[in-house]
């Protein structure tokens, strides 16, 4: 994997106490960390944000396929 080399500030006690937590950890896998953290929950609210159109419908609303609500309940019982 490429390395590309960052030079920034932080907050002096989130980096303490990230340090603390993971003492024998450089400061380039701490931050690695983060990064990845970041893009996951950044990922994770995306995917949450396309089901909400679901939520705007009832599950009872039919569509061209029939309705999701009786689609749970055979799903259900099978």
């Amino acid at each position: 994997m490429a390395r590309v080399r960052v030079s920034t500030t932080v907050d002096e006690q989130l980096l303490a106490a990230a340090r603390s937590a993971s003492p024998d950890a450089r400061d380039s896998k701490l931050l690695d960390e983060a990064l990845a953290a970041f893009v996951a929950k950044h990922r994770t609210d995306e995917v949450d944000r396309s089901y909400e159109v679901y939520d705007r419908r009832p599950l009872s609303e039919p569509d061209e396929w029939g309705d999701l609500d009786s689609f749970h309940r055979a799903a259900k019982a099978s």
